[in-house]
């Protein structure tokens, strides 16, 4: 997940008591380290994970019987799957037989977490949401600041706010969702302060992709950052769209399993519900903020726009959601559509197969799929060629894109 979601995250497991800490960022030596374990068919993101942890392993205070990794697992055919055993086996292979590999799985609702797991997702939930709101504001602010890193500095603090109200273990439930909304409120009055030029837009550039690909700068050469330094503005996907989908795809299950009307479906309709509501309460003061950025109200007006290109009953995961939340951040006013997927990556395979007729029949918008292998490519010439199609599309496109008020305030004045 991104570095908010991450340090969210780990709050929410200090809150239930663990002593719970982000792996170390990306850098040369977790390459080199997971060069060492690795064959080469592993996909990039697993080989980053597997290499920032095993730099925990290099630390002084490293005590095997007192580490456990975080690491959810899956089925399917996505190799993602297969992070958790070979994570298991690697750690054999160092002697580290006490390290523990946590790897819950939503097959049996995360029990491996314990006692604690239904509070431990509530609140993990309201994590999520609260970095995936502060990390638009990031994105939306940074490129009109006037002093470079000025809202860098405020998204940290906004973090560090954020994971303090989330791990006080003092805070009652409904004590700890105020708390954090009430930390959302003076974050945003934050961000409204940094001085910004609001008089010009920019381009409005659409991310999408495989979501650990995306979301970690380390592993996307922090793409997004380029963008902006080409004049860019980036709308990236959330964590919170996954969330939404793997729901939907419980629901679906349940169907095709003639338990449309079962305790399980119950279940599920009822974690839709309360997940949507806590959604709605951390979101509703931002209304003004994110006027022209809205979320869609529910995934599956995602899915349904992925539909004629890769039906969501057939195709699954990133795939349909890449599809079809480019056609969504189109018909938002987007000048232009990125693809941020690992090399050899089946979600990116696939969706750039379709693009083009996706591109074709949505005005010729650009979208460009940015492949990540961990080997040097001279990346800003590629974003340059492409910000330049995507200032040609936005010069004749047919959807204006509206702005919050304050910024066509500043753009009238």
């Amino acid at each position: 997940m991104s570095y908010g979601g991450a340090r969210a995250f780990a709050a929410a497991f200090r809150a239930i008591g663990f002593d719970a800490v982000l792996s170390p960022e990306g850098d040369e030596r977790t390459k080199e380290l997971a060069a060492k374990y690795t064959s080469g068919d592993e996909c990039y993101p697993e080989r980053v994970t597997l290499g920032n942890f095993l730099k925990v392993t290099e630390q002084k205070n490293f005590d095997p019987s007192r580490t456990a990794f975080f690491m959810p697992t899956t089925t399917g055919p996505c190799r993602f799957g297969q992070y958790a055993p070979f994570l298991r086996m690697t750690m054999t292979k160092l002697g580290y037989d006490d390290v523990v590999v946590l790897a819950p799985t939503s097959a049996n609702s995360y029990r491996e977490i314990g006692e604690h797991a239904l509070y431990f997702r509530r609140i993990g939930w309201w994590g999520l949401i609260a970095a995936d709101i502060l990390r638009r504001m990031l994105h939306k602010t940074r490129p009109y600041e006037t002093a470079p890193g000025s809202a860098d500095r405020v998204y940290e603090s906004c973090l560090n706010d954020l994971c303090a109200a989330i791990e006080d273990r003092a805070a009652g439930k409904k004590e700890k969702l105020r708390s954090i909304a009430g930390c959302l409120v003076r974050c945003k009055d934050r961000f409204r302060a940094v001085e910004a030029d609001y008089s010009r837009p920019r381009l409005l550039i659409g991310v999408v992709g495989e979501i650990f690909c995306r979301l970690n700068t380390f592993s996307n050469e922090h793409l997004i950052r380029k963008i902006e330094a080409c004049g860019g503005e980036a709308w990236l996907s959330d964590i919170g769209e996954w969330v939404w989908y793997t729901n939907a795809e419980q629901k679906k299950n349940l169907r095709m399993a003639g338990k449309t009307l079962s305790r399980e479906m119950l279940g599920a309709w009822l974690t839709g519900v309360v997940q949507r509501r806590d959604e709605h309460k951390l979101l509703d003061p931002f209304a003004e903020e994110f006027a022209g950025y809205e979320e869609p109200r529910t995934v599956m007006e995602v899915l349904e726009l992925s539909k004629p290109y890769l039906p969501y009953t057939g195709a699954l995961g990133e795939m349909v959601l890449s599809v079809g939340k480019a056609i969504y951040l189109q018909k938002k006013g987007a000048d232009g559509i990125v693809d941020i997927s690992p090399f050899t990556c089946m979600n990116g395979i696939v969706c750039e197969a379709v693009y083009p007729r996706v591109s074709k029949e949505y005005g010729d918008i650009p979208i460009k799929t940015f492949y990540f292998d961990g080997t040097a490519v001279n990346l800003e010439n590629d974003v340059e060629i492409f910000m330049e199609l995507a200032a040609n599309y936005g010069r004749s496109k047919r959807v204006a894109r509206r702005y919050p008020s304050y910024f066509k305030l500043a753009h009238a004045a």
